[in-house]
């Protein structure tokens, strides 16, 4: 089942009590007793001790685990009572204030939120006066996140209007979100009704979207692994090869490659592998004079035609 990240969110601070009053407590009890996996379970784990009550990363959670049993070593660190500075204070009233003029936000959640903010700035006194002065306006991917967070959380169907860079174009459809996830920037991963096969959409790319009244059904998929990064190429798809100068050499840099061979001016030749060639033209578009694409011809001939029709446009 699929958890959105404010579910996500509310099991890892129920874990922290549990943990708390349990210490070598079972990895199998746990995950049984939160209705999860093992391996989610570890996956929360590895993300606790990068929490704690500091801003500054003072009085981290120390927990760690042998694969069977699961050890807390500073609870009673992490226990004492909460003391806030005063940046500490405004930054978390800014952030409160912010989350929950979003739109799509649950309603019992933004209540929640608004109860919690009422308290703090009672305990944070002069600084709540500061954190007043200060505002924070989202971008529309905020919005957009807010969407499909409820969708996943309602089990609701999604209308998207989407702009694909590869094509260069807007399309409408309509898809069954299954997780949100971010790798460097936000995704969306879900069933696409129109390509009836499982698609990712980078929520700033979302030109508009709206929540449907028919339950979302994906059909059951298996989560891809993401540790080693969003595109990650199979042996099987087709190559490319870019060469480019001194200027392009970043290109070996964000895009996963099979090799990368130094050329006499101090540029690359960078053999990589995707399942989508086309959407390289755009890369080699970009480049212009620091770089080509060398191989396959096809697509080397079609970047050309596109820069010789960008060059025909501006000299219109």
């Amino acid at each position: 089942m699929a958890t959105n990240a404010i579910d996500q969110t509310r099991r890892m601070l129920s874990l922290v009590t549990y943990l708390r009053e349990r210490p070598g407590a079972r990895v199998s009890d746990v995950a049984r007793a939160f209705g999860i996996t093992e391996d989610e379970l570890i996956a929360d784990l590895d993300v606790l001790p990068m929490c704690g009550t500091s801003f500054r990363g003072g009085d981290l959670l120390d927990i760690d685990t042998d694969g069977d049993r699961i050890w807390w070593h500073n609870p009673d660190d992490v226990a004492a009572p909460l003391r806030l500075a005063a940046d500490e204070a405004t930054a978390l009233l800014v952030a409160a204030r912010a989350v929950a003029t979003l739109p799509g936000l649950r309603e019992g959640d933004r209540q929640a939120l608004l109860r919690a903010t009422a308290k703090l700035e009672a305990a944070a006194g002069e600084a709540a006066g500061a954190s007043s002065r200060v505002s924070v306006t989202f971008e529309s991917e905020g919005g957009v996140f807010a969407d499909v967070d409820r969708a996943i959380a309602e089990r609701r169907r999604l209308w998207l209007r989407y702009y694909s860079p590869a094509r260069d174009e807007l399309t409408e459809r309509e898809v069954d979100p299954i997780r949100l996830f971010a790798v460097g920037h936000t995704y969306m991963e879900a069933w696409c009704r129109l390509s009836e096969a499982r698609r990712t959409f980078r929520l700033d790319r979302v030109a508009e979207i709206r929540l449907l009244d028919a339950p979302a059904d994906p059909p059951p998929v298996e989560l891809r692994d993401l540790s080693e990064g969003l595109v990650q190429p199979a042996a099987e798809d087709p190559e490319v090869c870019i060469e480019v100068g001194p200027g392009g050499r970043w290109v070996a840099e964000y895009y996963p490659h099979d090799s990368a061979e130094e050329l006499p001016d101090g540029g690359l030749r960078i053999t990589l592998r995707t399942p989508d060639p086309a959407s390289l033209r755009r890369l080699g578009l970009r480049l212009g004079r620091d770089g080509r694409i060398t191989a396959p011809r096809e697509l080397a001939d079609s970047a050309r035609r596109a820069a010789t029709e960008a060059l025909a446009a501006y000299g219109e």
